[in-house]
Parts: structure tokens; sequence; C-alpha cells
């Protein structure tokens, strides 16, 4: 009989911007225009992080369009599992201001209680919203 599959946890919460600084990579007026995104933010909910360190690297296809990839450490508690864990985000942002963002777990970066996590989550943040809502589908092995 087959080994049954874990069914992952899922969770939510919210996360604001603590700070962003931004500064273009490509000379003046290249388009598209690439550049590069020092990020903190503070998660609250399922994920409990204060001042997360981000990096992005960002295409603007147009002033207000685009594409970025970034990573981000997250050193604090997940449901009560204290650790530290690093995931991967690919996200779009559009004329309305909205981003969109899948991320996933770094393989092999949780540690302390959060060793061997596994998982995946999104985000969708409207233009202008103090904070964003996440959710977090996770495994720990």
């Amino acid at each position: 009989m087959p080994t049954p599959t874990p069914t992952p946890t899922q969770t939510t919460g919210h996360f604001t911007f603590a700070g962003w600084k931004e500064h273009d990579v490509t000379p003046a007026g290249t388009s598209p225009k690439l550049a590069h995104a020092s990020v903190t933010n503070s998660f609250s909910g399922g994920i409990e992080a204060a001042e997360t360190t981000c990096e992005y690297t960002i295409v603007y296809v147009t002033e207000k369009t685009g594409t970025f990839t970034g990573m981000e450490i997250l050193s604090g508690r997940l449901d009560g599992r204290e650790g530290t864990f690093v995931v991967e985000e690919r996200g779009s942002f559009g004329t309305d201001g909205t981003v969109h963002c899948g991320f996933e777990v770094v393989p092999g970066s949780g540690t302390g209680e959060l060793t061997g996590l596994r998982g995946a989550g999104s985000f969708t943040a409207e233009h202008g919203a103090p904070s964003v809502p996440y959710t977090f589908a996770y495994e720990l092995s």
C-alpha cells in the first residue's frame, strides 16, 4: 500500500513594508530599465518575522509595468516554531499598481525548528495598501 502524501499546512497573515531603497542599474534613459531594491518587511500572522531582509532585481518594461525576482530571509516564527528560512520570489506588476508574487522556500535553508521546511506561497499587493495579505502552504520533514 502506498504511503499517503502529507497534506501541507496552510497559514496566512499580513506583511508591511518597513523600508524600500531602489537604484537604477542601467544608464538613464535605457529601456527596458534594470533596477535593484533592498527591502525590509515585517510579517505577522502564521509567519512572525520583524525586519526581514529582501533583495530584488526589477525589470521595468515600461515606467509602470514589469517583473521582479528576489530572495528574502525570514527570522522568527512559523506557526510558533522558531527558526530562519529563505524564500525565492518571482512576480509582476501592472499599470493599475497591483503586484502579483509567488514565493518558494529555498531547499535546505530552514534552521532551528524549521529545519527541513518546504513550501510555497503568494501575495497580491494593491497600490497604496498599508499591509499585504499572504498565504503560505508548507511541510516540515
